[in-house]
């Protein structure tokens, strides 16, 4: 199998560093300094569980010096992803798996927008991790584990396939009964925890431990839930007492990527999180003032970020 990373961040250079490391026929898109470091040097992955430095088979930020491909990992941030399914087809063929990995409600949409569906199948991931440095990925927080299934809810044959790659590369991974519960669940943790930490500038671990921020985290995840069930995702009951348990569980230092991302300034995935539930809302004529709020209080840095003031 040959599989192929788009974006060598920190889920990108994670999985894919493991899955090359493994022996396995890996190339990866990245570009400018991350890129040369990787060429110079290759890929270094500090982690929890174990350094390690691996090749890929091939780094380029050039499609066309890609093989085509039997594996696509789609490992961009949610904004990007139609850029990234239009920028695969090259390394198309006629049984091509691609899978996005990054965090969002709606990317295998977005994937099957662009491409023909019957390439697409639901994923996502778990971990925290990031570019220490161009070329350098620290993965500090969690067991990471790919969460991966067809989004009709079948047993195909192909998944199979893909769970050969991810155990071979040796990292825990799951094919799902029901993609898009856990897709949804995995959605409602990341953009609960993500829109309020960057509002407030606190660590997970503060947020949960404060009475009123705690309620306004039930909220957030509650409208989330709300959104969902409205959509015909068939989430557990006790799906936002889950999520609640689980935030308290995380370590207490522990921030969001997208927290980060608007912290430092840069272009996030806000309008995917917090925006995309208040979107769904109007479109749905349910009430969404606690994903609202904090949408409305950190679009202005987002447009900053992007340089979208006027």
């Amino acid at each position: 199998m040959h599989t192929v990373i788009i974006g060598i961040g920190g889920v990108g250079g994670y999985f894919g560093g493991k899955i090359a490391n493994s022996g396995q026929k890996v190339s990866m898109i990245a570009r400018g300094k991350h890129l040369e470091a990787i060429l110079r040097s290759g890929l270094q992955v500090k982690s929890i569980d174990g350094d390690f430095e691996t090749g890929p088979f091939l780094i380029t930020d050039d499609i066309y010096k890609i093989e085509k491909a039997d594996l696509i990992l789609i490992c961009t941030k949610s904004w990007q992803v139609q850029e990234a399914s239009e920028f695969i087809k090259p390394i198309l063929k006629e049984d091509t798996i691609v899978i996005p990995l990054q965090n969002g409600a709606d990317n295998a949409e977005k994937v099957q927008s662009v491409i023909d569906k019957k390439h697409v199948l639901g994923g996502l991931c778990k971990i925290y991790s990031k570019i220490e440095v161009p070329g350098v990925i620290s993965h500090f927080g969690h067991t990471p584990e790919v969460i991966f299934g067809e989004l009709d809810k079948s047993r195909s044959d192909r998944l199979q396939k893909v769970k050969a790659v991810f155990d071979k590369a040796g990292f825990k991974n799951k094919i799902s009964e029901d993609i898009q519960i856990d897709i949804w669940s995995k959605f409602m943790f990341i953009t609960t925890v993500s829109g309020l930490g960057a509002l407030t500038r606190a660590t997970i671990g503060e947020i949960y431990a404060h009475p009123e921020l705690n309620n306004m985290l039930r909220a957030t995840a509650t409208e989330i839930y709300q959104i969902a069930i409205a959509k015909g995702i068939e989430m557990p009951l006790a799906i936002v007492d889950g999520i609640m348990t689980f935030i308290g569980k995380q370590p207490f230092d522990a921030t969001a990527s997208t927290q980060r991302d608007i912290m430092e300034g840069r272009p996030s995935e806000l309008d995917n999180f917090n925006g995309f539930i208040v979107k769904e809302g109007k479109k749905l004529d349910l009430e969404t003032p606690t994903n609202a709020f904090i949408y409305s209080c950190l679009q202005p840095m987002e447009a900053k970020a992007r340089n979208e003031v006027k």
